[in-house]
């Protein structure tokens, strides 16, 4: 009996010491279409939490992890705020390195994502999409947590997760 629960209390806190260890996703990420059809990068950190690394990477799908074919990446940290810019275009600040065709790829699927790692308090703002659902995406709407919304949804999602 005292092994069992030996064996049980040990199993318990190796699981809270991994699931602490790791950032958590949060859908603070989002990729909205402007009026002229631009696919547009949308950031929603937590409060006025800093954040840095902000990258996208675009794959073949069925490549698995495979080497990233488009996109961008930017070691900054120390960024914060809410940003809004163009997908292919981070802000010039960011001094991002680009790679591959800097546009939406028809059979490719994308990972947009930032981080804010602080102890306990670590996530990971991030949106996964394919070109061909960011393509059907209407002006106005916003791709986030698996789905097109309106601004409104996203905002309200955003803080929500918060």
């Amino acid at each position: 009996m005292r092994r069992t629960g030996a064996v049980t209390a040990g199993i318990v806190g190796g699981m809270l010491l991994l699931s602490g260890c790791g950032a958590v996703d949060l859908p603070l990420a989002g990729v909205r279409i402007a009026a002229d059809g631009t696919p547009y990068a949308v950031f929603r950190p937590c409060g006025d939490d800093g954040y840095r690394g902000p990258h996208l990477d675009g794959r073949p799908r069925g490549g698995g992890e495979g080497p990233v074919t488009t996109g961008w990446d930017t070691n900054r940290e120390g960024l914060g705020g809410d940003a809004d810019f163009p997908l292919f275009g981070p802000p010039a600040g960011w001094r991002a390195r680009h790679r591959g065709a800097q546009r939406l790829l028809p059979r490719h699927h994308y990972v947009l994502r930032f981080g804010h790692y602080t102890g306990g308090d670590s996530y990971n703002g991030s949106v996964e999409f394919t070109g061909e659902q960011i393509g059907r995406l209407r002006p106005g709407r916003v791709w986030a947590d698996g789905r097109a919304m309106s601004p409104r949804a996203f905002e309200r999602l955003a803080a929500d997760a918060c």
